[in-house]
């Protein structure tokens, strides 16, 4: 297979051979927390700041076990400044082949999981002011995301007409794995419930509490990404001491989750105009959700359910008739008929209406699954990631459908060693045949532009790509 990536060549001279620009849709900053705690110290005071720095010291005492290095150093120092200065970041754009950036936090991905409630909102507001003041110099070239807390749903509204509204930021990332309290444990011993948290979504089991945040993210035309990992106590993804072994898929196993929770909640049904994100964990168990769905839709419709697994129908004489020919001494045709339906089984007397899990999904067939994962679904996708061919496989993929996969380089990250190779990469998809360039145009353009600018028609107005944006939303 090719590999480009050690023989001299640079994004900029992938992008030398392209005939449209590069958007990333996910390069990282690096917050230094000293300016994060100036905006704390103004927006809550000294005791705040404070107290949000004890947070921060505790949460890498605990972490330490099984400790990360993500910045680069040694040769890499370069990077690392890149992602902690955002004129330098744009200032090597050209070398990375990468015309205009969307920009998500490190410290971030932490302050997601906060949950103290009188923290929490003065944290969210100071990254959000801090971004905002970082980047407002390069917005030609990159922009920033918000990020929205998603705890109540009141502190999100809040957020957005902040960030959004006041702040003039126009990506966003909000907390999609969300924690409760056993309501058990919190009755009996409240001491401990921290202790046994419980894990849910903004998207199902929750009625309508988030409606009003999902319209206002259309009403302020902005998309709302997923960037959560799932692993740490209590996870699949939990080794006090191997890092590797919790970061493996970590990021694709919340997006499914996430996508699965909208998708089963009803939310794109409801809302058929929100774009949601979901970065990080590559597009292959996007297609495998994807083609799974039709599977299940297939099987647990309610024409299925009432027709194939309702146990008002079981034919109970033929279950005793296939007894009398092929019973035994303990399986005889008149235990059967006494006891034909089973515990934990087939003894669920209820209408099949009340056993449809697609109800409030819109989807009454296939083209309605397609119609959700065209419309509404988009996968953020590292560079070295070989299973983004499978997001453009027609033939594989049920109606012959694409995902909408998207460039999401990690530049800032330690799976990133050298930002300018990113799209040399990328690129090797197209050499070695898992991807045509009508396909990486889709990839490392078209894709996020339809998502941002789908909400939003003016995101990338005043930026580099602007007349180009137009030219590809004109023509559709």
């Amino acid at each position: 297979m090719t590999s480009h990536a050690a023989n001299g060549l640079t994004g900029a001279d992938i992008r030398a051979k392209l005939d449209h620009p590069v958007v990333d849709a996910d390069g990282h900053m690096i917050e230094c927390t000293f300016a994060v705690l100036d905006f704390v110290r103004q927006i809550g005071g000294a005791e705040m700041a404070e107290r949000y720095e004890n947070d921060m010291k505790n949460d890498a005492a605990t972490a330490a076990r099984r400790a990360v290095w993500i910045g680069n150093s040694g040769p890499g120092s370069i990077d690392r400044a890149t992602a902690m200065l955002p004129k330098l970041y744009r200032a090597r754009l050209d070398e990375a082949g990468i015309d205009f950036g969307v920009v998500y936090g490190t410290l971030a991905l932490s302050v997601l999981r906060v949950d103290d409630d009188d923290l929490r909102p003065v944290v969210y507001r100071a990254m959000n002011m801090l971004y905002a003041d970082m980047f407002r110099d390069v917005s030609d070239r990159l922009t920033p995301a918000a990020l929205i807390p998603m705890t109540k749903p009141e502190e999100a509204l809040a957020e957005l007409e902040f960030a959004v509204g006041e702040l003039g930021l126009k990506a966003v990332v909000i907390n999609t794995m969300l924690q409760r309290p056993d309501p058990e444990l919190l009755a009996e011993a409240p001491h401990l419930a921290h202790l046994g948290l419980q894990m849910y979504s903004p998207g199902i089991d929750v009625g309508d509490a988030y409606d009003p945040v999902w319209a206002k993210c259309i009403e302020l035309g902005v998309a709302p990404s997923c960037h959560n990992s799932f692993r740490g106590p209590g996870s699949t993804h939990g080794s006090p001491s191997n890092y590797c072994f919790n970061s493996l898929n970590s990021f694709g196993h919340a997006s499914e989750y996430f996508c699965r929770a909208l998708l089963f909640g009803g939310v794109p049904h409801r809302f058929p105009k929100l774009k949601f994100c979901f970065l990080e964990g590559g597009a292959g168990w996007a297609a495998q959700m994807y083609n799974s769905m039709f599977e299940y839709w297939e099987k647990r419709n309610l024409a299925a359910l009432s027709r194939n697994l309702d146990p008002a129908r079981l034919d109970i004489d033929l279950l005793v008739k296939m007894a009398e020919t092929y019973g035994d001494a303990r399986l005889t045709p008149e235990r059967i008929r006494a006891q034909p339906h089973q515990p934990g089984t087939t003894q669920m007397f209820i209408p099949p209406e009340e056993m449809d899990d697609f109800v409030g999904t819109g989807i009454a067939g296939g083209m309605d699954i397609r119609r959700i994962f065209d419309d509404n679904f988009y996968f953020g996708s590292e560079a070295d990631d070989r299973m983004t061919a499978v997001a453009f496989n027609t033939k594989l993929n049920h109606y012959g459908a694409k995902m909408n996969a998207v460039l999401g380089s990690d530049i800032g990250h330690w799976d990133v060693p050298d930002m300018t190779k990113v799209m040399v990469e990328a690129y090797e998809l197209v050499d070695d045949g898992f991807m045509d360039d009508g396909d990486f145009r889709d990839f490392t353009y078209a894709n996020v532009v339809r998502m941002h600018a789908g909400m939003n028609p003016d995101f990338f107005k005043g930026t580099v790509v602007e007349g180009e944006v137009e030219a590809l939303l004109a023509n559709g």
